[in-house]
């Protein structure tokens, strides 16, 4: 396991840019794509979280349990790490939206102010325009409100078959939603009911639980640990595993069915279960030399912001005529007629201009808030 001198795991943030990517590629690409690339990246980030999440809290418990204030202590400085990390530049967002009066900020404040914009979603059964990618961090932050008690309260020798009995739950979860959901006469559902399947934090269980069982394992079942993720193939494996589901769906007549709706996400958690995993340990080879490239740990580290902001800098069914990004390719295509239409010219510009946002965001914005979590070290 490769890490720097503060400890962090180096390879993880060539993954932070492998999901980040997964997710700008679908949205880039969104009128000719048919492969959920955003989904799996987002289901990466999840597994990450559960993994990250899981690893801190464990570790913070070994020192704190059966301490005066323990509980405390443990709960006061998880909570104050993710609040300084996650809350100031996603509200710092929300404000300027809200200033700008882009849709549908001020009628759906309260939502996104709470986190709820996946609940909202769910209930509804549509989405929420330019902030529709807000719904994984509702289910991110609504995962931090019961986690940390999960850890805590819950034995170490018993952590195990939670997170297992989590993981079935949720899968049985999208099989409920689909099965009560299904058409008469069909065997696929709406577009509504995948939704609620979907953005659902309890859908999303499995891949918090894998990210759990991971941290577990890495702590107090290191040969194990070992044992899984020293090879590279279980990640073949597991992306073979992704393929084959992605081939089954769209090998159906109907989009919205039982393989895309009930397994697609946890075949995309064992995907990413095996590549964090094999990850932490370090890849070797190629992928090492990838994953731990300068360019793909900066864009790994601005993770965050790229997610953030890359909603707004361009979206394909949301911007509108006067949207900046819009108007500057309708100058660009006044002097260049030719790039009218290039769907490769346009993901450039807009991934270019993406990083550009983000990355002032983490210099001048999030980057020094971030360094008050030093103060509140585990």
């Amino acid at each position: 396991m490769r890490t720097n001198s503060e400890g962090h795991i180096i390879q993880l943030d060539g993954v932070r840019f492998i999901a980040v990517g997964l997710v700008l590629l679908d949205h880039l690409i969104v009128a000719i794509n048919i492969i959920p690339f955003g989904a799996l990246g987002v289901t990466i980030f999840f597994v990450l979280s559960g993994f990250l999440i899981s690893r801190i809290l464990l570790k913070s418990k070994e020192k704190t349990y059966g301490t005066p204030g323990g509980f405390k202590k443990y709960l006061r400085k998880f909570l104050i790490r993710r609040t300084i990390r996650i809350f100031p530049v996603y509200y710092l967002i929300i404000a300027l939206l809200f200033i700008f009066n882009v849709p549908p900020v001020r009628d759906k404040l309260a939502w996104l102010a709470l986190y709820g914009t996946n609940i909202y979603i769910a209930l509804h059964k549509t989405w929420m325009g330019s902030v529709d990618h807000l719904w994984s961090l509702a289910v991110e932050e609504q995962v931090y409100l019961f986690f940390p008690f999960l850890i805590f309260f819950i034995p170490k020798n018993k952590l195990v078959p939670v997170l297992g009995l989590m993981g079935i739950f949720s899968i049985l979860l999208r099989a409920y939603i689909f099965y009560s959901g299904r058409i008469p006469g069909t065997n696929f559902v709406t577009m509504g009911e995948w939704t609620v399947a979907y953005v659902s934090t309890p859908a999303c269980f499995d891949s918090f639980a894998l990210g759990g069982l991971m941290a577990w394992m890495q702590l107090y079942k290191s040969d194990l640990f070992v044992k899984i993720f020293d090879k590279s193939w279980p990640v073949l494996l597991g992306l073979l595993g992704w393929v084959l589901i992605q081939w089954w769906a769209k090998s159906l007549a109907q989009p919205f069915n039982f393989p895309y709706v009930v397994l697609d996400r946890t075949m995309s958690s064992i995907f990413g279960f095996m590549l964090i995993g094999r990850a932490v340990m370090g890849f070797k080879g190629w992928m090492a030399a990838f994953l731990e490239n300068p360019v793909c740990i900066y864009l790994g580290k601005i993770s965050y912001g790229l997610y953030l902001y890359h909603n707004f800098v361009y979206n394909h069914f949301h911007s509108g005529p006067m949207h900046p990004t819009v108007r500057l390719f309708r100058k660009i295509y006044q002097y260049i007629p030719g790039l009218e239409g290039n769907i490769a010219f346009e993901a450039t510009v807009v991934v270019a201009l993406t990083v550009l946002v983000a990355s002032v965001s983490w210099h001048f914005f999030e980057k020094p808030i971030n360094a008050l979590k030093d103060k509140y070290a585990y």
